[in-house]
């Protein structure tokens, strides 16, 4: 696939940010407070991308996801997530340099994650503070959660693009839907919460392995001036 990258959307979690012991805590504490039983922290990569109410229902056992049952694990992941957000999720090594040396490049970045809008905005300004992304998107009850690709296609339009001039990033079988429903160049990360395998069985069109490669990548791609 030719093109010429304008722009750039990321997934949030498992792509820019490790997120998974925190969720996994969190996840964790609140089946405890309900005397259900644990997880791995390495199970919850298969159980979070698709937003709170899909994370909540794949940690449940399969009889106990009854309503109630779901009303009450998800106010407590929530409550729990809101004490261990910043605990000990980090960038990704790599993803602060990638990040400034996409905007020297003069590409504008923008961030579309599942996770709810207020976190999103929060994890971001706490991490990437000197970053200075374009558009900031998460969770909202107006527009469907990836992998529709509204979200990626509201974007495209704020940034005055068309969607195979922009290149989304992400970790996920989730990612590579959303950006291959929305006409944009899907690439995947191998840092993240799912492997190789889903990645390319779900349409990535380029694999890197770690942050560094991403611009040398997009050069390959298409000359980038700046």
């Amino acid at each position: 696939m030719t093109m010429t990258p304008r722009a750039l959307i990321f997934d949030l979690d498992g792509t820019l940010l490790n997120t998974l012991d925190d969720l996994a805590d969190s996840g964790n504490a609140a089946l405890a407070a309900l005397g259900l039983p644990e997880h791995p922290v390495d199970a919850y990569r298969l159980f979070v991308g698709l937003g709170v109410a899909e994370l909540v229902l794949r940690m449940l056992p399969a009889d106990s996801r009854d309503e109630s049952t779901l009303k009450r694990a998800g106010a407590l992941l929530v409550d729990e997530y809101t004490q261990r957000w910043k605990s000990k999720t980090r960038p990704y090594p790599g993803i602060v340099e990638m990040l400034s040396a996409l905007r020297q490049a003069d590409l504008p970045i923008c961030v579309l994650s599942n996770k709810p809008q207020d976190y999103t905005d929060l994890t971001v300004r706490e991490f990437f503070p000197d970053v200075p992304f374009t558009q900031v998107r998460g969770s909202r009850p107006e527009v469907p959660n990836k992998p529709h690709p509204a979200g990626a296609l509201a974007l495209a339009g704020e940034l005055g693009l068309a969607p195979g001039q922009i290149v989304f990033v992400g970790d996920s079988a989730t990612d590579m839907k959303t950006a291959r429903g929305a006409g944009m160049l899907p690439v995947g990360v191998l840092w993240g919460f799912r492997d190789e395998a889903e990645l390319s069985g779900n349409g990535a069109r380029h694999l890197i392995k770690a942050p560094g490669e991403l611009l040398p990548l997009l050069a390959r791609t298409a000359e980038i001036t700046g």
